[in-house]
């Protein structure tokens, strides 16, 4: 099982990670996450899921950092202001969000044609992305990340998912009657039953977008 140094820098608002590669190891990234990296490190870049996922919005691009000569240092800057959470695989699985993923050593699989969600995170993305395997793996967020052991049933809005073990099982279900759904600001929620964790986070898109809204600038008409 592959284990690097590592350092989390900034949590939880613009958190940063500083990722040690020994020499002769590799990386994986989220394409544009790099954020400054030693000379030593060359860069592959891959597609996960191919081209016809890649035209309807689901593939995922890596890029793989290899130490050549030496040990490398990167440091990997999430796309978003938020949080960012380390969980060591040990032969288990991790469901991520599509926007969540941001880096693991090589021997974490990442399988982003599982459709088990199509069009679950309203507004965070339209696929998860599967990660299972041993090895090191990293995840970011809008907003802080809380993690929640469940042991029973636990109930999350969609837009606050950021992960979940392989032990948990769920269901995607309006938030009350249809009533309730539209009037009162809460939609979609998932409703989780067994063992495992959850990992939430603290703040979601579309309400800031609706927050900011108002404040946009106005085109004069005349």
């Amino acid at each position: 099982m592959s284990t690097m140094d590592f350092n989390i820098e900034g949590q939880p608002d613009y958190s940063l990670l500083t990722v040690n590669i020994n020499s002769g190891e590799t990386l994986k990234v989220e394409a544009s996450a790099m954020a400054s990296m030693d000379t030593n490190l060359n860069m592959k870049t891959k597609m996960k899921g191919g081209i016809s996922r890649w035209l309807s919005g689901e593939s995922l691009f890596i890029n793989e950092f290899t130490a050549e000569n030496g040990k490398g240092e990167i440091k990997i800057a999430p796309n978003s202001p938020g949080d960012l959470c380390h969980h060591k695989l040990e032969g288990g699985t991790v469901f991520l969000q599509s926007s969540g993923y941001l880096a693991s050593t090589m021997d974490v699989d990442l399988d982003s044609k599982w459709q088990g969600f199509k069009g679950f995170f309203s507004g965070e993305g339209l696929f998860l992305i599967k990660c299972s395997g041993s090895g090191d793996l990293w995840f970011n967020s809008y907003g802080g990340i809380v993690e929640i052991d469940v042991e029973k049933d636990y109930v999350v809005d969609t837009g606050h998912v950021v992960a979940f073990t392989d032990g948990l099982e769920y269901k995607v279900t309006k938030f009350g009657g249809y009533k309730s759904m539209f009037l009162s600001g809460e939609g979609l929620v998932c409703k989780f039953s067994g063992s495992g964790k959850v990992w939430i986070q603290t703040r979601k898109v579309q309400p800031l977008l609706s927050w900011v809204f108002p404040f946009r600038p106005a085109k004069n008409k005349g």
